[in-house]
């Protein structure tokens, strides 16, 4: 059996954990008063910076479902998105409006899987 690796663990959450190759990660946006760009560009550092951690980077990823509150952001996180995805590295990805987030002044909301580097 695969050994399971978890990273930053809380009785609620871990930061990210790694299974068969593949790591797994929510991130939110350190600052809920920010602007989405600002809340976007936030989260996505702090989701490279925790793929780097678990022997990965953003250019591995193999899936991302963003979670907006208001689809009418959409335009905007995709110029940040855009902006921070390597050209040619785009994961499958979904990006839905979810009537809120744990907390009331994040605007969006990302789930990661990422390859492992070799």
């Amino acid at each position: 059996m695969s050994e399971i690796l978890r990273a930053g663990t809380t009785p609620r959450y871990s930061d990210y954990t790694v299974h068969n190759g593949v790591v797994y990660c929510v991130e939110v946006p350190p600052d809920a008063t920010a602007g989405i760009t600002a809340q976007t560009a936030a989260m996505l550092a702090s989701v490279e910076t925790l793929l780097l951690n678990a022997g990965s980077s953003k250019d591995r990823m193999l899936l991302a479902t963003l979670y907006l509150t208001d689809i009418s952001d959409y335009d905007a996180v995709n110029a940040v998105w855009d902006a921070w995805v390597p050209p040619g590295t785009a994961p499958t990805r979904a990006c839905v409006q979810v009537a809120a987030l744990a907390h009331p002044g994040w605007r969006v909301e990302i789930a990661v899987q990422a390859a492992c580097l070799p």
